[in-house]
């Protein structure tokens, strides 16, 4: 077995171990919450035998280790349960939400990674500057900046007195209808259908809390690449680069920016993690149907088969990408592969 057959074997086998781990944190949840299950599903006034059985319905009358392998085998098959609150299977809403979502973290980390790459890199070549000065200032503030008020702000100056964004009710305007479903993202499917209007309107609509989560996790990345790039700029290989001849926008491109990749790339691996699960508030405010809001309505409804249904997506999302990383780092640098 070759050397990146082994790295690849390993790192599946750690998702493996991480994935079931998040299962056990998951199952455990619904016992660490304060409150009965039953209680809560059944409503505080009913009585003992309706609360026994409804209990016996929902399983949680057996012991432990039989509910979690009941559990397991469910997840097995796809079953995430039933939402209380619509009466629908948690793996049904999650389908409907998790592309607006998606669609939405994806802007923001696109919006985040250009702008971040192009200030880092600026700031790294003119160390001590006023650029520099400025740009890292830009990195504290969007670090600094809560993102719930960030929004708000937004929403007052954009929509309420310029006028130029849409009304932060969702994806579209009222009363359109939603583009023919091929990538379920509303901005390339309306660009795919060549339907211009639809595509403006979608792309008014996202482009309010995409620019403010990406500007807000644009600090991290912002940082992570100018402390990389002048790490790399400050070798031998560099130096000696330069004293050869070689073009200092050469060397940029091609040998300072990839050798400063992997860093990069794990900063990049944890913002999108956190645009997945970190978004709840901006859900909230521009009304956007995805699974931050399904999330908070669900917690605020004491709905946990649904937040459970919530919280293993994310991870699961989550576990997926940190994977991709991994392997992406012994293409980047093959000697990842041997360690």
């Amino acid at each position: 077995m070759t050397s990146f057959r082994r790295y690849v074997a390993r790192r599946l086998f750690l998702t493996a171990v991480t994935f079931f781990g998040v299962v056990v944190a998951v199952f455990v949840l619904t016992f660490v919450l304060p409150g009965d299950v039953a209680t809560l599903k059944a409503g505080e006034y009913a009585d003992e035998e309706l609360l026994a059985q409804m209990r016996k319905e929902m399983g949680t009358d057996r012991p432990l280790p039989v509910q979690f392998v009941h559990y397991v085998g469910k997840l097995a098959r796809g079953d995430m349960g039933t939402a209380w609150l619509t009466g629908r299977p948690v793996r049904y809403e999650l389908g409907q939400r998790l592309p607006a979502t998606i669609e939405l973290a994806l802007a923001a980390l696109i919006i985040a990674v250009t702008s971040g790459h192009i200030l880092g890199v600026a700031a790294a070549i003119k160390q001590n500057s006023a650029i520099d000065h400025v740009i890292r200032g830009y990195a504290i503030l969007g670090a600094s900046t809560a993102i719930f008020w960030l929004v708000l702000v937004m929403v007052y100056v954009f929509y309420y007195r310029l006028g130029w964004a849409p009304a932060p009710l969702g994806r579209l305007d009222v009363g359109m209808q939603a583009p023919p479903k091929v990538t379920t993202l509303y901005v390339v499917d309306s660009l795919l259908a060549r339907d211009w209007e639809l595509f403006r309107n979608s792309l008014a609509h996202l482009a309010l809390p995409a620019v403010a989560l990406g500007f807000m996790v644009s600090a991290p990345i912002t940082k992570m690449v100018r402390a990389s790039m002048l790490d790399v700029l400050h070798r031998d290989f560099v130096r000696t680069a330069r004293t050869v001849g070689v073009s200092y926008r050469e060397i940029i491109v091609r040998d300072a920016l990839r050798n400063a990749l992997i860093p990069i790339l794990t900063q990049i691996g944890i913002v999108f993690g956190y645009l997945m699960a970190g978004n709840v508030l901006v859900e909230q405010i521009v009304a956007w149907p995805g699974i931050g809001q399904y999330a908070w309505q669900s917690l605020t409804t004491n709905d946990f088969e649904a937040l459970r249904g919530v919280i293993m997506v994310v991870a699961v999302t989550y576990v997926l990408i940190n994977l991709l990383i991994d392997l992406s780092y012994s293409v980047i640098d093959p000697r990842i592969r041997l360690g």
